[in-house]
């Protein structure tokens, strides 16, 4: 059965090269200037490489980023709301030739992949900053990581030398034609997305369960790229998937695999990116709850539910599923939201990620009504082996 839902653009990106390219330009590696990706840029060679952040072929020149920046759309008019850019230091531009190709380089040395260096350019990051994440606070990890990279951005088509298993979860490695494939199979013809860097609890299985009801399956997608240093680490969260998963889903209608990108802490414009992101992936509809992809106090609670309206459905080509903060009410005793159940504020139980880090430094398991048992035991298990204090 032929998957119902297009890639963004129309046609999904695949960028890397077969074993004979491949060995051809490592015999060439030692005569390529080279460029040394940070851990995000990693990140993002790998997700344009494999058709999750279709139809970018590259690095951003400078008219898609300019558009980007100021109308959260490509040049070409298709909804895109972060700029994919490669930032280095002047002195490493000055080092490369527009039209020849440059080496990519992991932060080890290791040779990773191909630019087609098409132009160089300079922005100003307090207006990038403004624009993307609403703020020019360095205190923002985004716009942290963003005032800390070089002036002068590289534009480019890129090629992955090759696709490697991931050194932590190679079974959840499934790419867009993979994943597209896999709800063929199923003959899944509605599939919710569901984006997560936290450890699964409570409200999102109420949230999922829900979206469930209305689509023919879940594709389950944490993200395991860079993220804070106080998040909890990609294993144990995806440990916790797997527990939650094995004990309190049914098994046909939910894949769990790993979403490579780089998390950017961007909020309203981020929650677009993943929803675009996860329609590569096949997906038909994409959960936006309460301060999605959002950090510290920087956004509304609602603001990357409120974004969507700004775009034309059609062009944007997912459906959000739009919830409110769920909670355990004490009146009910079940999972609800504001818009289900009779309760007073006092009768809520909810705890924010944070809390529950806090909780678990101090050696305190979340309680039952926000972790299932089995999830907050494993999280107390891994916390003094993993989580930073």
């Amino acid at each position: 059965m032929k998957n119902p839902i297009a890639p963004h653009g129309g046609h999904l990106i695949q960028r890397v090269l077969d074993s004979a390219q491949s060995a051809a330009w490592r015999q060439r590696a030692a005569e390529l200037p080279r460029v040394t990706l940070g851990e995000r840029s990693v990140s993002d060679l790998e997700t344009i490489a494999i058709g999750a952040l279709s139809p970018l072929t590259g690095f951003m020149g400078e008219a898609d980023y300019r558009a980007v920046v100021e109308t959260m759309h490509l040049a070409n008019g298709l909804p895109w709301t972060l700029p994919i850019t490669l930032a280095v230091a002047p002195a490493v531009a000055e080092g490369l030739t527009v039209g020849a190709p440059v080496r990519l380089d992991d932060p080890q040395g290791e040779f990773l992949g191909i630019l087609e260096l098409s132009g160089t350019y300079t922005v100003d990051k307090t207006h990038e900053a403004r624009q993307v994440y609403r703020t020019d606070d360095r205190a923002h990890p985004g716009v942290a990581v963003l005032y800390d990279q070089g002036e002068v951005y590289l534009a480019g088509d890129i090629w992955l030398l090759e696709r490697r298993p991931h050194p932590l979860f190679p079974t959840y490695q499934i790419d867009p034609v993979a994943s597209r494939a896999r709800f063929a199979e199923k003959g899944w013809r509605t599939i919710v997305g569901f984006q997560t860097r936290n450890p699964i609890h409570r409200a999102h299985e109420y949230i999922q369960k829900c979206a469930l009801e209305i689509t023919d399956g879940l594709f389950l997608h944490p993200l395991v790229g860079a993220t804070k240093s106080d998040d909890v680490p990609a294993a144990v969260r995806m440990r916790c998937y797997e527990i939650l998963l094995e004990k309190y889903y049914p098994a046909d209608r939910v894949i769990l695999a790993i979403n490579p990108c780089a998390m950017r802490y961007a909020g309203p414009r981020e929650a677009i990116f993943h929803a675009i992101v996860r329609k590569n992936y096949g997906c038909t509809h994409f959960i936006v709850g309460r301060d999605h992809a959002g950090v510290g106090d920087y956004y509304g609670t609602y603001d990357a539910q409120h974004i969507f309206d700004e775009f034309d459905p059609a062009a944007l080509g997912i459906m959000p599923l739009k919830f409110e903060h769920a909670f355990y009410c004490t009146r009910t005793q079940g999972m609800a939201t504001a818009k289900t159940s009779p309760s007073l504020p006092s009768e809520r139980i909810h705890l924010s990620g944070t809390k529950v880090r806090e909780m678990l430094r101090r050696g305190e398991v979340p309680p039952p009504e926000f972790s299932r048992p089995e999830v907050a035991a494993e999280l107390a298990r891994a916390m003094h082996e993993t989580i930073p204090g």
